[in-house]
């Protein structure tokens, strides 16, 4: 959990959250709003797939260098 929490672009995602709200804030709830909010969720669940992925070639590294021994 650290490591998501902890991670640089996962925090930003999330702080974009401010931006969209304050956006959002005045706006009409048309398709465009749901839009961004759409937008937005899938840039937190980019930079959250990222941590996954390099918390998984970091585990496949370390299991490379145990079976090369």
């Amino acid at each position: 959990m650290r490591k998501y929490l902890l991670n640089v672009g996962v925090l930003s995602a999330l702080a974009g959250a401010v931006g969209v709200a304050k956006a959002t804030q005045d706006a009409p709830k048309d398709w465009r709003t749901y839009l961004l909010w759409a937008s937005w969720g899938i840039g937190v669940a980019l930079a959250v797939g990222v941590v996954v992925q390099q918390d998984r070639e970091v585990r496949l590294e370390e299991l490379e260098r145990e079976l090369s021994k």
